[in-house]
């Protein structure tokens, strides 16, 4: 009587340690190269800034705290409009069907591609005194360009397509099981986006939120287009360091808005990396 014979055992490739040491050899060096190339100008520019006590000194001058209330309030303003606009725009995006859709998420990403300063001038032909619609605004008394509205409108063109984009993700990850489930319970369709969707996709959120806020901080060649540089006006505190080399002025000030810049986007991002442990946020 014939006896099943035994499985097997599964060979491993003698090479296959060696293999991942040879990886690891040549992906090291190549890999620790490149952290060091990111790490050592941002690391050199704070270095001088505290040696030297350029932050401290300038911190607290006109110039830098007026670059910094502006960047504030307007980047805020950016993040409030893009959540109240943009998760509606994500939600359909990523859930309903419609004509022209490839185009219309074509079109998000058209700002995240472009050159910030042909945004700039997009939105000077459209909305500049003499522009398309800006002529008309002009008749009304209503002025845009180098105005602070004008450095909000060109934050919320470079920067809200980063939050679409991330919440987009978001509500594409969670599966619509749950709302067809919710549906045949009863709930109205707002309900389950308030109670079902949003709770599922916070980490998308928050990302995207972050990486909006962040994006319209540091924006510079639309601001500088459609809204000029104006101190206390339209100067955020990209626009200042420019202002300080046109000038000529000491490149402390310059030195002590940047560090300020790699520092704000340093904690957003560890912020970030803490209220999303254990999740992935999706768009990323």
């Amino acid at each position: 009587m014939a006896t099943a014979s035994a499985p097997r055992p599964l060979r491993v490739p003698r090479r296959s340690f060696a293999a991942g040491l040879d990886v690891l050899a040549a992906f090291v060096p190549a890999a620790g190269l490149f952290v060091v190339f990111l790490a050592l100008p941002l690391a050199v520019l704070i270095w001088r800034a505290f040696d030297s006590g350029e932050v401290q000194n300038n911190i607290t001058s006109d110039f830098v705290i007026d670059a910094m209330r502006l960047s504030a309030i307007t980047s805020t303003i950016t993040l409030v409009i893009a959540i109240g606009f943009g998760t509606p725009l994500a939600y359909l995006l990523a859930r309903k069907e419609f004509p022209g859709k490839i185009f219309v998420d074509i079109l998000i990403d058209i700002p995240m591609v472009l050159p910030p300063t042909v945004a700039g001038v997009a939105l000077l032909v459209a909305f500049g005194r003499r522009g398309t619609l800006g002529q008309y605004f002009d008749d009304w008394g209503i002025e845009l360009a180098f105005t602070t509205a004008a450095v909000v409108l060109s934050q919320v063109f470079v920067a809200a397509p980063f939050y679409v984009r991330t919440m987009k993700a978001g509500f594409e990850s969670v599966d619509p099981l749950f709302e067809g489930v919710a549906s045949t319970l009863g709930a109205s369709r707002f309900r389950i986006f308030r109670t079902i969707l949003l709770p599922l996709c916070w980490p998308s959120m928050i990302a995207g939120a972050i990486l909006c806020w962040a994006r319209a901080l540091g924006e510079l060649g639309a601001t500088l287009i459609f809204a000029g540089n104006f101190q206390g006006r339209t100067q955020t505190m990209p626009l200042a360091i420019i202002g300080v080399f046109d000038a000529g002025r000491s490149i402390s000030l310059a030195i002590a808005l940047s560090v300020i810049l790699i520092l704000t986007a340093g904690i957003l991002l560890l912020i970030l990396r803490l209220l999303t442990r254990g999740h992935r946020p999706l768009g990323l």
